[in-house]
């Protein structure tokens, strides 16, 4: 009896993505092909709410209060309902980030204190700076 070797590509680690597409879950990023991801992620984290979108995009919502005509961090204790749930944004972006990183990922972001650090961070280490970038354009030109 002649036995028929199925290939699967998932078991050799071939494929890029470790997971299928879901309306459910982020695609899991292994290190390659970060431009497909990127793109993925942002359509995923939208759909889930805007307001996440823009908690790594500008940054996380940090409540200020003025004193002495300065404006500083509001003590959490003081938040109101619609700061919290503003501020928020921020870690449910963290959570949504790195559940969809393989551990090797992980560790790159593992220090960021922010969603947007985390998004900056990957995009420099897989994309390069604005000047790579640049370089790259004018070298494809």
């Amino acid at each position: 009896m002649k036995v028929i070797q199925v290939f699967d590509p998932m078991a050799e680690g071939k494929l890029p993505f470790g997971e299928g597409a879901s309306i459910n879950r982020p695609l899991l990023f292994s290190g390659v092909n970060y431009q497909f991801w990127k793109i993925r992620m942002k359509i995923f984290i939208e759909s889930l709410d805007r307001a996440i979108w823009d908690a790594i995009v500008n940054g996380p919502y940090i409540p200020k209060t003025v004193i002495d005509g300065t404006a500083v961090n509001k003590p959490w204790s003081e938040w109101s309902a619609e700061e919290s749930r503003r501020a928020q944004f921020d870690c449910i972006a963290k959570n949504i980030v790195t559940s969809a990183l393989n551990i090797d990922e992980v560790f790159i972001v593992l220090q960021c204190s922010s969603a947007k650090e985390m998004w900056d961070v990957l995009e420099v280490t897989h994309e390069g700076t604005s000047d790579v970038k640049r370089a790259r354009k004018h070298a494809l030109i």
